[in-house]
Order: C-alpha cells, then sequence, then structure tokens
C-alpha cells in the first residue's frame, strides 16, 4: 500500500469518520490507522477477506466523494499554509507586536 494514499486516507478519516456507519469506520481504521491486514479484520468480524476489502474500497469512494463536496480537507490544508505565511510575515516585520502574536497563537489552537 503506498503511503501517500494511506496518508490522505488517515486525514479524510479524520474530518468525515462521524458520517461512516460504524462498520465502516472500525474497518478503515483497523485498515488504515492500525495497520490491520485484510485477514486480519475478517478474522476480527468473522467475514471473508473479500467482504472487507469490499467494504473499505466502498467507504475510500465514499470518503472521496464527501471531500469533493465539501472540501474540509483541502479548505484546512489551505488554512494551515494561509497561516503559516502570515504567522511567519508578522514574525519578520512586527517581532514586537504582542496583539498580532496573540492573534496568530489562538488562530493556530482552534486547529489542534
Amino acid at each position: 500500500m503506498e503511503i501517500e494514499k494511506t496518508n490522505r486516507m488517515n486525514a479524510l478519516f479524520e474530518f468525515y469518520a462521524t458520517l461512516l456507519t460504524e462498520k465502516q469506520m472500525n474497518y478503515m481504521e483497523l485498515y488504515y490507522a492500525d495497520d490491520f491486514s485484510l485477514g486480519e479484520i475478517a478474522e476480527e468480524y468473522q467475514v471473508s477477506r473479500q467482504a472487507v476489502y469490499d467494504n473499505i474500497k466502498r467507504t475510500e469512494k465514499i470518503i472521496e466523494e464527501y471531500e469533493r463536496k465539501l472540501h474540509l480537507f483541502s479548505d484546512y490544508i489551505v488554512r494551515e499554509e494561509q497561516l503559516d505565511k502570515l504567522a511567519q510575515y508578522v514574525t519578520e516585520h512586527y517581532p514586537k507586536d504582542e496583539v498580532l502574536a496573540e492573534a496568530i497563537t489562538g488562530l493556530q489552537d482552534l486547529d489542534e
């Protein structure tokens, strides 16, 4: 499994997990976050390996569709990039402005 896809699925899962069924959440978490194999998940839930595979593939498509429509993850990335630029600018040009520094810290803390 390629690392980029795993990282993307984990990130998307963080945003959209609550929109999934309990079974979808469990399979995705075990497969992507906990690195279980399809066989291990199948054994855990007493279903076929193919059933787990099908569920995970369907869930991946569902999550990607949520992102296509809602843009929560991509908007988060853009906000983080802009906030980093702003923080760097303030640090370089207004290093003694405590109000600006405090406002940026407050914004950064929102996503944590």
